[in-house]
């Protein structure tokens, strides 16, 4: 080899080499991307109804660790899943209450309170836009909840029927949210997410 190709096969060796490990580097995260098809896997893979107390807890925390892994897009994809809602209707009162609690997205208590700050009219119109948008995508019921349109089982509250909108209004939705069940949280959990992403892009303020 002489001296002037030397440094230009020395290059391409570089280039291939740089090109390889970005590659690479690509598919692994790909592969260890938190998804709404692996978590349904996962959900589908433990028994939780027939579990002990100790890794009910543990299969609890790995649920939670998993949506906390999504990304927002694949979060709502989540929340069309009915096999994890199985696990939710088999869940005692205090694990509804933790789960609810450790799946909560960042900065969702100051969401809260920020938008409890705002004038009655955005706060109406905001809630307004929020709901139109998620039966648009189909991620609540267009109707009034119940049997027919809970997505948390027979026994689940209504995401904002109009009694609990008009409680919403009249309470204010952080005291709303903070003295309801884990149920109804559990209901709600798509309405205030989506509240906070609306937040989130300023579109709560204009």
């Amino acid at each position: 080899m002489n001296r002037k190709t030397r440094p230009i096969l020395l290059a391409g060796i570089a280039i291939v080499t740089a090109w390889l490990l970005a590659w690479g580097g690509y598919t692994i995260a790909q592969n260890s991307k938190m998804t709404a098809e692996k978590l349904r896997k996962y959900v589908n893979s433990v028994d939780f109804a027939k579990l002990s107390a100790a890794d009910r807890a543990k299969a609890l925390r790995e649920l939670a660790n998993k949506i906390n892994a999504l990304s927002a897009e694949e979060r709502r994809h989540w929340r069309l899943d009915q096999d994890w809602k199985d696990w939710f209707q088999d869940m005692t009162e205090d694990e509804k209450a933790q789960f609810i609690e450790a799946t909560l997205p960042s900065g969702f208590k100051q969401m809260l309170t920020s938008f409890e700050q705002l004038p009655e009219a955005n706060r109406r119109k905001t809630i307004d836009n929020v709901l139109k948008k998620l039966k648009e995508e189909g991620q609540m019921p267009a109707g009034q909840g119940g049997q027919n349109g809970s997505n948390y089982g027979t026994n689940g509250a209504p995401v904002l029927s109009p009694e609990l909108e008009q409680k919403v209004r009249a309470i204010g939705l952080k005291t709303f949210y903070g003295e309801s069940s884990a149920q109804t949280k559990a209901e709600l959990a798509p309405v205030l997410e989506e509240l906070q992403n609306q937040m989130k892009n300023g579109r709560a303020f204009r």
